[in-house]
């Protein structure tokens, strides 16, 4: 899905009419909100947004997977599996799913820990603990009331923030942010903006942690970019984040494409990128969860060869403060269950 301008303009026309839509749409996902979900028995730790698109759910589950572990943790994702065919439950293997099955997000945290989809999140717990789980890792699922939450960790890009404030189809938001605000354990705000300022004072002024973390581009791959004249492309839901995050290590983008989020590549298209940048003697670079859709039995295609990858990882501003919220969280959760 490619968002609509008008989410992050100034009030318009459109969004006005749309307003009774989302109202009707706002006053039914609140309802879900308060509905009891499944107890999964042990910790449920779930990264969302409050809004349709992209903000770095996934590198923020990345960065949490990790500290999980080094605090002796076995974190297991569950995933609605967004695009893909598979209702599950059903763990994640890439050597033999691609992401028209199991979803590209999937696909790519399984790269690096154990993953879960299930349409309905509910029946992949007992996947999840079959796995050894000691923890469930939902990537998003926060508006979803069918598992219980032992902590909501919101996650909110400092640059675009929440748009125009309206809830779907009006504006992004998936629900009212008053009772999305009243769920919210942390928030994490990714970047130096200023967009996510006023949710922040209100959530620190309920004692609740305001975390900032930044995208760390992988330096082994800034240093092979680096002289190189580059064509960037990218399906995600910010592709100006990555590009802009290109542009702030250093690298020459010459040229760059945009797609909607979860863009199904054609061969054809990667190949007409790729002959473009050939053209012009530039280096063809694209995102990780962009790559993990071209991925099939865990490899790239022959003709996805020349694409070449920009990792980032998200890295926490105050990790001491990340960590006393993970393990308070943790030893909460499980004194309740006990």
């Amino acid at each position: 899905m490619r968002e609509p301008g008008f989410w992050h303009g100034p009030s318009s026309l459109k969004s006005h009419l749309l307003r009774p839509l989302g109202a009707l749409y706002g006053a039914i996902a609140a309802k879900r909100l308060q509905r009891k979900g499944l107890d999964a028995g042990i910790p449920v730790l779930c990264v969302g947004n409050y809004h349709v698109g992209g903000a770095g759910k996934t590198p923020t589950v990345l960065a949490l997977a990790k500290l999980l572990r080094e605090l002796g943790e076995v974190p297991v994702v569950l995933s609605r599996g967004y695009g893909g065919k598979l209702r599950g439950p059903v763990k994640v293997d890439p050597a033999r799913h691609a992401a028209t099955d199991v979803g590209d997000e999937p696909l790519m945290l399984a790269a690096t820990l154990p993953v879960v989809v299930a349409r309905r999140r509910g029946d992949g717990v007992p996947l999840a603990r079959s796995l050894g789980a000691s923890v469930i890792l939902m990537d998003d699922g926060f508006q979803s009331p069918v598992v219980a939450k032992d902590a909501s960790l919101i996650v909110i890009d400092g640059d675009r923030g929440l748009g125009n404030g309206r809830v779907f189809p009006a504006g992004p938001l998936r629900a009212p942010l008053r009772p999305q605000i009243a769920r919210t354990d942390a928030l994490v705000i990714v970047g130096n903006g200023t967009a996510a300022d006023a949710v922040a004072t209100e959530i620190a002024a309920s004692g609740k942690p305001v975390l900032r973390a930044h995208l760390k581009p992988d330096e082994s791959i800034v240093a092979k970019l680096r002289g190189k004249r580059v064509l960037a492309f990218a399906g995600i839901g910010d592709p100006a984040r990555f590009f802009a995050t290109l542009k702030a290590s250093g690298i020459e983008m010459v040229g760059s494409r945009a797609f909607a989020d979860h863009h199904a590549f054609s061969k054809a298209e990667i190949e007409g990128l790729i002959a473009e940048a050939g053209r012009d003697a530039l280096t063809l670079v694209t995102t990780e969860k962009d790559l993990a859709r071209l991925r099939s039995g865990g490899a790239l295609p022959d003709w996805a060869k020349a694409i070449m990858l920009f990792a980032v990882t998200l890295e926490f501003d105050d990790a001491a403060a990340l960590r006393k919220f993970v393990t308070d969280r943790l030893f909460e959760a499980r004194a309740r269950k006990e």
